[in-house]
C-alpha cells in the first residue's frame, strides 16, 4: 500500500506537468494530438486520484469492494470522454486543413513521457498484482497507455516540424482513438483491469 501511494503521488507530479506543458502548447500550436495528450494527463490524473481512494479503502473489506467498482467505472469513463473529445479535433482539423505550428515544448514532454511512463506503469502492475486489485491494475493500464500515446504524439509533431507534413498531426491523434475505447470498454467491465495474475 506504500509502495502504492508513492507511485500514485510520482504520477500526480509527473502528468500534472504533462497536462500543463501539454495543454499550453497544444493551445498555442494548434495541435489535435498534444490538445488530446493534455487532456489525457488530466484523465491520468483522476485516475491517479481514483487509485489513491482505492488504496485508502484497502483497509475496510465493506469499502474495498464498492472502490474497486467505482475507480473502474470512473478510470473507464474517462477513457471515453477523451476518446470524443480526440475525435471530433482531430476530425475537425483534417476537414478545415488547419496546419499545426511547430512545438518544441510539445515534443520535449513526448519525450519525457515515453521515457518515463512505461517505468511507472511497469512499477504499478507489480503493486495492483500484489494486493489483487482490478482498480490499480487500470490505472497501470493508464500509465502505459499514455507511453504508448506519447510515442504517437512524438512521431506526429516530428514529422510536421520536419517535413511539414501537416496532416500527420490529426492523422497521430486518430490513431489514439482505438486504444482510448479499448480501454474504456476494458476498464469499465473490469477485464484487461485485472488477468488472471489478480486473481
Amino acid at each position: 500500500m506504500r509502495r502504492g501511494r508513492r507511485l500514485a503521488y510520482a504520477t500526480l507530479g509527473l502528468v500534472g506537468l504533462e497536462a500543463i506543458v501539454a495543454l499550453a502548447a497544444g493551445v498555442i500550436s494548434g495541435s489535435a494530438a498534444l490538445l488530446g495528450f493534455g487532456v489525457d494527463s488530466v484523465i491520468e490524473l483522476t485516475a491517479a486520484l481514483a487509485a489513491l481512494w482505492r488504496l485508502a479503502a484497502d483497509l475496510d473489506p465493506a469499502r474495498r469492494e464498492r472502490a474497486e467498482a467505482a475507480t473502474r467505472v470512473v478510470i473507464g469513463g474517462c477513457f471515453f470522454a477523451l476518446s470524443g473529445f480526440v475525435g471530433y479535433e482531430a476530425v475537425r482539423l483534417l476537414a478545415l486543413r488547419i496546419q499545426p505550428r511547430q512545438s518544441v515544448a510539445g515534443m520535449a514532454i513526448a519525450a519525457l513521457s515515453l521515457v518515463s511512463m512505461p517505468l511507472l506503469a511497469r512499477a504499478k502492475r507489480e503493486v495492483a498484482l500484489a494486493m489483487g486489485s482490478g482498480a490499480l491494475r487500470a490505472d497501470a493500464q493508464q500509465s502505459a497507455l499514455c507511453g504508448y500515446l506519447s510515442a504517437i504524439l512524438l512521431g506526429g509533431l516530428i514529422l510536421n516540424a520536419a517535413i511539414g507534413w501537416w496532416w500527420a498531426d490529426p492523422i497521430a491523434a486518430l490513431l489514439m482513438l482505438p486504444i482510448m475505447v479499448k480501454e474504456g470498454f476494458e476498464g469499465v467491465r473490469g477485464r484487461s483491469s485485472c488477468g488472471d495474475g489478480c486473481r
